[in-house]
């Protein structure tokens, strides 16, 4: 957070040396007055795109605006996409902004419920990446499609916390709504039962549910987008398998049930698609 607040104070010291208001700076980068609020708070960072330009516009260099060395910036911006602190105080910012009161809730819940939990490891590094940053990045990537629903964010938030840390679903402080998404995301395999005859209950009670269904669909596009870092050949053909037995139905009925949602329905399905085709090729050319 530390660089975004320095290069906030960089731009808002000097914007007000030059005489210019939040206004005139936003209307000469043909940006919104809210964007140049996030940069001088701190709250987020130019675009790459966007230095130079931003640079320009306060007469300066852009080594001057970022700091003396313009690459590390750069590294910089690149790991803040994926930054626990970063997402989490955007999230935190939207939800305020919105007065999204479960997902506020929801961001200070999950994160203690998950405290100490980190992603599987990844295969070419021994780098822990904390577990949060799974539903932190699938919220980010929802509201990014325009999903501002409070109980939908709040059940991405949330949908591994009863899997993964113990919580019963209806010790959840949440509403009824978000309790009972977030129980039917909840795995509860039966023994008696092979794994396609689990999958198929699974996925088929979920999918009645419009915050359970576009929950798992976002968590397998989020999966899907990570997993060829710590997953092996056999283990991805198995999940490609069930993504197009299990996932894309769900997609389908999504679309049918609730259109409001079919702009991100496409976007998901054609992330998916594209992914796992590459990865079809790629498994194939090795056996």
């Amino acid at each position: 957070m530390e660089i975004n607040i320095a290069i906030g104070r960089i731009i808002a010291n000097r914007r007000k040396e030059m005489g210019l208001t939040q206004e005139m700076l936003a209307e000469k980068l043909a940006l919104s007055v809210e964007t140049i609020c996030y940069w001088e708070n701190g709250w987020d960072l130019p675009a790459i795109e966007n230095i130079h330009l931003l640079a320009q516009h306060l007469k300066m260099s852009p080594d001057a605006l970022i700091g003396d060395d313009s690459n590390d910036y750069e590294w910089e911006i690149r790991d803040q996409l994926f930054s626990e602190e970063h997402m989490f105080t955007r999230l935190k910012t939207i939800a305020e902004i919105s007065a999204l009161k479960e997902t506020y809730k929801a961001l200070y819940y999950m994160r203690e419920q998950h405290q100490g939990q980190y992603r599987k490891k990844q295969k070419y590094t021994d780098t822990k990446i904390p577990y949060i940053i799974h539903p932190l990045m699938m919220a980010c990537h929802a509201q990014s499609m325009g999903l501002m629903d409070d109980e939908l964010l709040a059940v991405i938030l949330l949908h591994d916390v009863c899997e993964d840390c113990g919580v019963a679903p209806y010790d959840l402080p949440f509403s009824e709504n978000v309790r009972e998404a977030v129980d039917l995301l909840t795995k509860k395999p039966d023994n008696a039962l092979s794994k396609a005859e689990n999958n198929a209950i699974y996925y088929g009670a979920l999918e009645k549910n419009r915050l359970a269904a576009m929950t798992k669909v976002l968590d397998r596009c989020n999966n899907i987008s990570t997993m060829v870092q710590c997953f092996g050949d056999r283990k991805l053909a198995e999940y490609i398998n069930e993504t197009e037995t299990y996932v894309f139905p769900v997609l389908t009925k999504i679309k049918q049930t609730w259109p409001e949602y079919n702009n991100a329905v496409f976007l998901m399905k054609y992330h998916m698609l594209s992914v796992l085709e590459g990865l079809k090729i790629m498994l194939s050319e090795k056996s």
